[in-house]
């Protein structure tokens, strides 16, 4: 059974201005990541920890991004809003994983941080390039194999309907289409979900008040370059946050009747991190500003040309 987006059948006329808005904000969070990715990439100035863990905060933005936006824009000019399971499987998956991501990678970037402020006689010792790559690997390999097995247990339920009050597919839409009582796995599945957010975050808590310890003790100017590096992770951090509380109001809650509300909450974590992330990072870190306009005026030279 196909399953059937029925918010687009209320747009109407208004379908052709979505998709203008939409391909633009798409664009945006194609280019503006991009350019950060492509600096650190290519800058061998760039090649330390703090950067690359930027780099990979993008590269997930990138990820997330395509993974939903795509089969939306084609929505938006369909007419028949129909996907079949697996690909309805797939997009779940990817959107998942995407805010999944997000969550470590924030975390390994404010331990980054920790140790950077707290510890910088060790700083070097510790985040080696062996010990970066093995935190990014954990932060991408735990997401993906504990929610693919999670998801084979959501899309394994027999369905009683194929209507989707969403824009894209997520698994507790596909929960409340089921046929059988889901009071289970609905608990276990939120349990997981705080248990997995709130650790991370106390971390990240405990983190930064050591680094505020720190800094109470410190001089003047390294309070200014510890407050200068910190800032844009504060910010990127307290952006996830209020985007994954609104896409959880709308889903555990099942807000349906205030459909564009809930349609524009249900969009934010997939819009608002990726274009402000690149630019936060972009403005407050000379390096990457520097580096990441030079690529800028060297492509528009390129264009005149």
């Amino acid at each position: 059974i196909r399953n059937n987006f029925t918010v687009f059948a209320d747009l109407g006329p208004l379908r052709y201005l979505f998709f203008s808005l939409s391909l633009l904000i798409y664009m945006t969070i194609i280019s503006a990541n991009f350019v950060i990715v492509l600096s650190v990439c290519l800058e061998n100035s760039l090649h330390q920890p703090m950067y690359i863990f930027i780099c990979s905060l993008c590269l997930n933005s990138l990820y997330g991004s395509t993974g939903f936006f795509p089969r939306f824009l084609m929505d938006l000019l369909s007419n028949t809003n129909f996907i079949s399971p697996p690909f309805c499987f797939i997009e779940m998956y990817v959107t998942n994983t995407y805010v999944a991501n997000e969550v470590p990678l924030l975390t390994v970037m404010a331990y980054d941080r920790f140790v950077a402020i707290c510890q910088p006689l060790h700083y070097h010792s510790k985040m080696t390039f062996r010990t970066v790559l093995l935190l990014l690997i954990l932060a991408v390999l735990y997401p993906a194999c504990g929610l693919g097995y999670f998801f084979y247990q959501a899309i394994t339920l027999p369905l009683c309907g194929n209507k989707l009050q969403r824009v894209f597919c997520i698994c507790w839409s596909i929960i409340n289409l089921s046929c059988v009582d889901t009071t289970v796995i609905s608990t276990a599945s939120q349990c997981i979900v705080v248990t997995s957010m709130s650790i991370p975050l106390f971390f990240i808590l405990y983190t930064y008040l050591r680094i505020l310890l720190v800094c109470r003790r410190s001089s003047s100017e390294f309070r200014r370059k510890a407050l200068q590096t910190c800032l844009p992770h504060i910010v990127t951090l307290g952006n996830f946050c209020i985007s994954i509380f609104c896409e959880f109001s709308v889903s555990w809650y099942n807000v349906v009747e205030l459909t564009t509300f809930a349609t524009v909450l249900s969009l934010e974590f997939l819009i608002i991190p990726p274009i402000i992330n690149p630019i936060i990072y972009g403005l407050n870190l000379p390096q990457i500003r520097a580096v990441s306009s030079g690529f800028l005026r060297a492509g528009k030279r390129l264009c005149l040309t």
